[in-house]
């Protein structure tokens, strides 16, 4: 039985409490965590949220949600009759499997959050990158990992729905407090934190802090424990060290908001109490998110690729052959014209359908990830790291085989570059390939580059997401016209370098040299990519650079 996991737990059924007391204004709660004990037993003990409390799980279709056409109604009235959806007189809603939330699905229960006044428990049972969409977790006051929580951390008998009552009733009568916004915004902005919504649903948790714990107005516990449970986990960046004060009050104001002021803690108290918090790792978390932001997702990306998915809406459209059509969509949208459409008709006929009634059947494009390796087999890699190099390309390909990604050989030696092996999903032929790629002669780099480009360009208009992980040392001396001149051949690489950067696909330089080049550090920041010089890493370490910089 750890502190750290009681201590989470004490939080887990904190947030549980304020959300039963306020749920409307406090949104819901992001729940990161998969499925176990500890999960069933904080989902179980929301016996407060209001009711009707549903459940949506991410293949709940739009009209389901929301209420589309009644067919039978609408015929039978001559006129549009919409049906009730889910979220009609909903109080509260639970998302299993957050993370794969379609966008159109987000988008109307974030509606229902801010205009209804729903309230969602979303259940992130994502890996890694994968979470609940943003527009929830924005609308969410609270956000909790239940990872590190074991069912002998559970403490506690949880609050009765007696003392809910009366903390709902306190908070009723409880006035409000504009004053304490200022220090809480002013310790969002610290943090990094541009929303307007967190320094509110701050606020409403203090409110809701205070009601719990039998107090009549926010006190400064109320405050601490408001801006830990919900500003921590919207931090985008470590605050100065340097303090910073409230502007002071100008002269003649008025001797309550003072008083409240002096009672409350100041922002650099509530500053701390956000740090404290913080995950020591949150350096290298907040480095990865930025990271993430201007790289594709790897395997799987959610974009126009070459891969069906799920079913999605289906969207009025002119029928061309290229999409089928959605005979149930299109008779709900012809459905409210038939009396019309009778009645002035030349023709006789059971329904009445119109090209603009068409629905096409549009379905989830998903993307196949193409891992491209280019390596030097020049004499000089060759001589210096070519065998550790093709060890850590099989161990890659093997991580690559796993995942199902593609995976395609590009060597670059002599005068020119040759694809050993176009995209493919066969490990035997690669690593046959690969066992099988001799050394020597020059190192044509720019004709390595031009041929990975040329490839990754192929891949794309195949709705495959390439990225492009290049194995050398660095001693460009081949131009791309196969002249043995080394500025040329420099001038040549960086060119090449600039337009593969224009395609946007993921790259990695891995400098497999004695010593790390400068020139190869140049080149992986005109690519836009990772540079790694790895100069005594063996095959494994190798592999492990690539993938992590890869997210393979």
């Amino acid at each position: 039985m750890g502190d750290a996991g009681r201590s989470a737990w004490s939080r887990a059924a904190c947030v549980r409490d304020l959300l039963a007391i306020d749920p409307v204004g406090l949104g819901g709660v992001v729940l990161r965590a998969r499925a176990g004990p500890v999960r069933d037993t904080f989902l179980a003990g929301l016996t407060d949220l209001p009711a009707p409390v549903i459940r949506l799980p991410p293949t709940t279709m739009t009209d389901r949600l929301t209420g589309g056409i009644d067919v039978t109604a609408t015929i039978a009235a001559g006129r549009r009759v919409s049906g009730s959806g889910l979220l009609e007189g909903a109080g509260a809603a639970i998302l299993p499997m957050a993370e794969r939330l379609r966008p159109d699905l987000a988008v109307h229960i974030a509606r229902a959050m801010d205009d209804c006044g729903l309230c969602v428990i979303a259940v992130d049972e994502g890996i890694d990158e994968d979470a609940a969409p943003a527009s929830i977790a924005e609308r969410a006051a609270f956000a909790l990992h239940l990872a590190d929580i074991a069912m002998a951390d559970i403490h506690g008998p949880a609050t009765g729905a007696p003392a809910l009552a009366r903390a709902r009733r306190r908070l009723a009568a409880m006035q409000s407090a504009p004053e304490l916004a200022a220090p809480i915004a002013l310790a969002a902005m610290r943090f990094g934190i541009d929303s307007l919504r967190a320094p509110l649903l701050t606020l409403r948790a203090a409110r809701a802090h205070a009601a719990l714990h039998r107090r009549d107005a926010v006190e400064e516990p109320d405050l601490l424990a408001a801006v830990d449970l919900v500003l921590s986990h919207r931090v985008t960046h470590l605050p100065d060290t340097e303090a910073t004060d409230l502007p002071t009050p100008p002269p003649g104001g008025t001797e309550s908001a003072g008083a409240d002021t002096d009672r409350i803690a100041p922002s650099d108290m509530l500053v701390e109490a956000v740090r404290a918090n913080l995950p020591a790792d949150i350096l290298d978390r907040l480095a990865e998110r930025a990271s993430r932001t201007a790289r594709g997702a790897g395997s799987g990306a959610r974009r126009k690729g070459n891969r069906r998915g799920r079913p999605l809406p289906a969207r009025p459209g002119r029928y061309d052959g290229s999409a089928a059509i959605d005979i149930v969509a299109t008779l709900r949208a012809a459905a409210p014209w038939q009396t019309i459409r009778a009645r002035t008709a030349r023709t006789r006929r059971a329904v009445h359908v119109m090209p603009s009634d068409i629905h096409l059947k549009r379905f989830e494009e998903k993307s196949d990830r193409l891992l491209i390796f280019t390596v030097d087999a020049s004499g000089s890699a060759a001589f210096a790291r070519l065998a550790e190099a093709k060890g850590a390309v099989e161990l890659l390909l093997g991580a690559a085989y796993a995942r199902r990604d593609h995976v395609a050989l590009i060597a670059f030696r002599g005068t020119g570059a040759e694809l050993l092996l176009p995209p493919t999903r066969s490990l035997v032929q690669t690593k046959r390939r690969l066992a099988a790629l001799p050394g020597g002669g020059g190192t044509p780099l720019a004709a390595g580059l031009a041929c990975a480009m040329d490839l990754a360009i192929a891949a794309g208009r195949r709705g495959m997401t390439p990225a492009i992980a290049l194995l050398t040392d660095g001693r460009a001396n081949i131009a791309l016209d196969g002249a043995a001149d080394r500025e040329r051949a420099r001038a040549d690489a960086t060119r090449t370098a600039r337009a593969l950067a224009g395609q946007g696909c993921s790259t990695i330089v891995v400098d497999m040299g004695n010593r790390p080049e400068p020139d190869l550090a140049e080149l992986g920041r005109t690519l836009g990519g990772h540079y790694l010089p790895l100069p005594r890493a063996d095959a494994h370490r190798l592999s492990g650079a690539v993938a992590a910089a890869l997210g393979t």
